[in-house]
């Protein structure tokens, strides 16, 4: 449900609280989820997955004792995973997807931004080293995840606003 500083466009509640895309002093703690679902290095990849699933989320940070230690994407899980036309048999394959952890398919040396970084620069970095989602870090301490659905929501809250230009 949208609450009083979001508009709801289709089923995608967009934020209207937050500055104009463009403008120069919009920085990633206007955007991030400032309270991501994580996950820690040794949970198994079926839960996070699941837990992905149940969150709709594409991206989990993994920290192990407070600290951020890496990331989690679906397309990480998609490379451990066994191909669709292995010759294993099911109970192989559970056995086998059982033994698996987030460990085994984060990647461990992630690029992080602090809560001040400019929404551009965030913006180009993921362009620039093809990344769905960054980290945001403050004090040694993980405090939010920017993703390219947070930056697409504030794009199509731009759109959505009225223009007053003549």
């Amino acid at each position: 449900m949208a609450d009083r500083n979001q508009a709801c466009f289709g089923s995608v509640n967009i934020p209207t609280h937050v500055p104009n895309p463009a403008d120069p002093g919009r920085q990633v703690r206007h955007v991030m989820e400032s309270n991501p679902v994580t996950a820690s290095p040794d949970t198994p990849i079926h839960e996070a997955r699941a837990q992905m699933q149940r969150h709709d989320v594409t991206h989990l940070p993994v920290l192990a004792k407070g600290r951020l230690v890496g990331l989690l994407a679906e397309r990480d899980i998609q490379t451990v995973l066994p191909s669709p036309a292995t010759s294993l048999s099911k109970w192989e394959l559970h056995y086998l997807v059982d033994k698996l952890t987030v460990r085994h398919a984060m990647t461990a040396d992630i690029m992080t931004v602090t809560p001040t970084t400019s929404l551009s620069e965030a913006v180009r970095l993921m362009l620039m080293h093809r990344i769905g989602a960054l980290p945001v870090v403050e004090n040694h301490r993980m405090v939010g995840l920017l993703t390219q659905d947070d930056i697409l929501r504030i794009f199509l809250a731009d759109q959505a606003q009225p223009s007053f230009a003549a």
